[in-house]
């Protein structure tokens, strides 16, 4: 049985026992997170009122920082040129049950 699930605005494939790293949430290493899916596949499909009644239960692993990407900023003819950098947050968590 699989999910797909919705956090920080992209939607994930999951299922038990997955670690998945999304953008930034609450909550201590260890924690308890719950979803709703948006669709539930497998034996059954399930997707619209009959999917808000399952849950997706997750358990937070770690926080970090992802690699950094560099941004340049180029404009001919007047020397403008900038670079900066950004380190995007992330939060693994392991998908714990899909009830």
């Amino acid at each position: 049985m699989f999910a797909i699930i919705q956090s920080g605005g992209k939607q994930y494939r999951v299922q038990e026992g997955d670690v998945i790293r999304v953008e930034k949430l609450g909550g201590e290493t260890g924690g308890k997170l719950d979803f709703t899916p948006l669709f539930v596949g497998g034996e059954q499909t399930l997707f619209g009122d009959a999917a808000s009644k399952i849950t997706v239960s997750a358990e937070v692993v770690e926080h970090g920082k992802l690699k950094k990407i560099y941004v340049r900023k180029y404009k001919s003819g007047i020397q403008y040129r900038r670079r900066t950098g950004h380190r995007q947050q992330f939060t693994a968590i392991k998908i714990v049950g899909i009830a």
